[in-house]
C-alpha cells in the first residue's frame, strides 16, 4: 500500500475549498475508494484526512481501548465526533466547512501534509511553528526516534 508522503503550499478559495495534491489524489483514487473522512487532530492545531479504509482501520482500533481513560474519550470527543465523511470534486478539490476550518485556524494559505495513512491540512503560520527544531529538544528527540529505531 502507498504512503501518503509530501509538503505541499496551496490557498483556500473563496468557497473554502482546498486542492488536494495530485500525488495525493492519485494514491486515493488507485488504491482507496472516493470516500474521505476529515476530523480534528487530537493534539495538534490542523485537520486530517483519511481515506475510509485508513478511517475504519483507525475505528477499529478504538473500539478495542478502554473507555475508562480519559486520554481515550478525550480522543473520542475530539476526532471521532468531529469527523465528516467528504469526497473530493471533479476539480480534486476538497470543501472545508467553515467550523473546520475555525477549529484549525485555516483561512488563506494552507500546506498539505503527507504523513503515510492520513492527510494533514494546516494553516500556514500554524504548520510553520510546529515544525521549528528550535521548539524540541534535539538530542531528546534523537534519542527517542534512535530506540524507536529511527
Amino acid at each position: 500500500m502507498p504512503s501518503f508522503s509530501g509538503k505541499f503550499y496551496y490557498n483556500l478559495d473563496e468557497k473554502g475549498r482546498l486542492m488536494i495534491p495530485s500525488s495525493f489524489r492519485e494514491i486515493i483514487t488507485s488504491h482507496y475508494g472516493p470516500r474521505l473522512y476529515l476530523t480534528n487532530a487530537p493534539f495538534d492545531r490542523c485537520l486530517n484526512l483519511y481515506p475510509q479504509e485508513e478511517w475504519q482501520r483507525l475505528l477499529d482500533k478504538v473500539r478495542t481501548l478502554p473507555k475508562s481513560y480519559e486520554e481515550v474519550r478525550f480522543f473520542m470527543r475530539r476526532v471521532i465526533a468531529s469527523a465528516i465523511e467528504c469526497e473530493l470534486d471533479r476539480q480534486g478539490r476538497l470543501l472545508i466547512p467553515a467550523p473546520y476550518r475555525e477549529d484549525a485556524g485555516i483561512d488563506g494559505e494552507v500546506v498539505v501534509v503527507g504523513v503515510v495513512d492520513r492527510i494533514e491540512i494546516w494553516a500556514r503560520p500554524e504548520w510553520d511553528k510546529v515544525v521549528d527544531p528550535s521548539k524540541i529538544n534535539i538530542q531528546t528527540a534523537m534519542e527517542r526516534l534512535a530506540g524507536l529505531g529511527i
